[in-house]
């Protein structure tokens, strides 16, 4: 057997040096994707949480620093940090109509109401990008909206 010049010298190099970036590539990837699933799913909880304490208010004012109070909490449990504070926003429907997040409170005893309280995240993906490693978004925005009846027996103020 003749020792002979071996033309796969090397070749291991020069496949993990191509091999590298596209497995980190893929690593952070999965980072941004579960990192958006779980934010989904956080502000998903913190609208439904939101929206009914909203509804078990007996006032606007009441109603919305309830489900003000109601997504921090929910947002603050789940450990999601937003790029910003969170967007807020309610609004409000009597008898399928929709209006303004006071005048479901202000509508009668025995007409049915509602409030919705939609909740808005940007998270950042910013820990996750690598150096060299082009393409990794800044952050995402997600939202989540949530309906809940005010009792449409209780007199409302």
């Amino acid at each position: 057997m003749s020792a002979g010049p071996r033309r796969d010298r090397g070749s291991v190099s020069i496949e993990v040096a191509v091999l590298a970036p596209a497995f980190i590539g893929l690593m952070v990837l999965a980072g941004v994707a579960g990192r958006t699933a779980i934010a989904d799913e956080a502000v998903e909880s913190a609208a439904h949480d939101a929206a009914r304490a909203a509804s078990l208010a007996r006032n606007a004012d009441d109603g919305a620093e309830a489900a003000e109070e109601a997504a921090h909490d929910q947002l603050g449990w789940a450990g999601l940090n937003c790029t910003g504070p969170p967007q807020i926003d309610l609004a409000g429907s009597v008898a399928g109509t929709t209006t303004s997040f006071a005048a479901a409170y202000q509508s009668a005893a025995g007409v049915p109401a509602t409030v919705t309280v939609t909740v808005t995240c940007t998270v950042s993906f910013d820990d996750l990008s690598a150096p060299g490693l082009p393409g990794v978004p800044g952050g995402k925005t997600v939202s989540a909206r949530f309906t809940s009846p005010l009792d449409t027996y209780r007199s409302r103020g």
